[in-house]
């Protein structure tokens, strides 16, 4: 009887350490995947310094990149759901007094509407709500909570202000400056702005996360107003909610306090079944 019992405490001591062992492992493949996780609809905001205003700079290397599915806009425009954009790629990044939002998608060609007045000009658009602690209808925003709209067209910038299809305006003198390139059949473009602005502006100034979604035109595919590839709501992760390195820091603390947890309990275990002292 004696012998079976070393025996199988022998057996159960191995199993232990085999646990922490599987333990170990999993552990160093899980937590990486949790740490670099996102909430859903998360578009992460790097530092980037004055330069970021080009969209080829370096300094956008090291800004995470987040792809957005694109579909169409509804419309009762003729062809209104035939858009020939189905993603786009966005990153955001603030340095001490501005924010930048790049955006690039593929596109064959550059439609700069420079000559032709009879073509359209390639766009894009960042919409953004007014009143950031609140989501407004994506299409344009509404009365109650109208959206900022930054337009790129094939060379010009224009800085508006919508709350509802058919209200938008013109801000006076637009805040917003936006470089793009063209290059290996992509665009990119570059949107810059002051972070903290009043006057029916979005504030940037990092109080809290803020909402915001792109929209895409490919001019030689006869896109123009209502007819563009459009995302769903986004997030700018701006705020002090779970993302970016505490949201990080919390996850890593979890996944170490579950895995000691779950060895301490393996070898106590193991220590019961070999009838050592506690």
């Amino acid at each position: 009887m004696t012998e079976g019992r070393e025996r199988s405490g022998s057996g159960d001591s191995w199993l232990g350490v085999a646990a922490l062992v599987v333990l170990a492992v999993v552990g160093a493949a899980l937590v990486p995947t949790l740490t670099s996780a996102r909430p859903a609809n998360e578009v992460p905001v790097g530092d980037v310094g004055a330069n970021a205003t080009d969209p080829t700079a370096e300094s956008w290397t090291a800004v995470p990149s987040v792809e957005l599915a694109l579909a169409s806009a509804p419309s009762g425009l003729p062809q209104a759901s035939n858009v020939s954009t189905t993603h786009a790629k966005v990153r955001a990044a603030t340095n001490d007094s501005h924010v930048f939002v790049r955006v690039s998608w593929p596109d064959a060609t550059a439609d700069r509407n420079a000559s032709d007045l009879r073509a359209f000009a390639d766009a894009v658009a960042v919409q953004l709500p007014e009143n950031e602690s609140a989501r407004p209808p994506i299409a344009m925003g509404g009365t109650s909570n109208r959206v900022n709209v930054w337009y790129w067209a094939g060379g010009s910038t224009e800085e508006l202000l919508a709350g509802g299809a058919g209200t938008t305006t013109s801000f006076e003198q637009s805040a917003v400056d936006a470089e793009a390139v063209h290059e290996d059949g992509e665009w990119h473009v570059a949107f810059t702005r002051e972070a903290e602005m009043a006057g029916n502006r979005t504030d940037l100034s990092g109080e809290r996360d803020v909402d915001v979604a792109v929209a895409v035109w490919n001019g030689s595919y006869d896109e123009r107003a209502g007819r563009k590839a459009v995302s769903e709501w986004q997030y700018l992760a701006m705020g002090p909610g779970p993302q970016g390195p505490p949201y990080e820091t919390i996850l890593w603390t979890v996944a170490g306090l579950a895995v000691l947890f779950v060895a301490v309990v393996t070898i106590e275990g193991v220590r019961r079944t070999r009838g050592e002292p506690a």
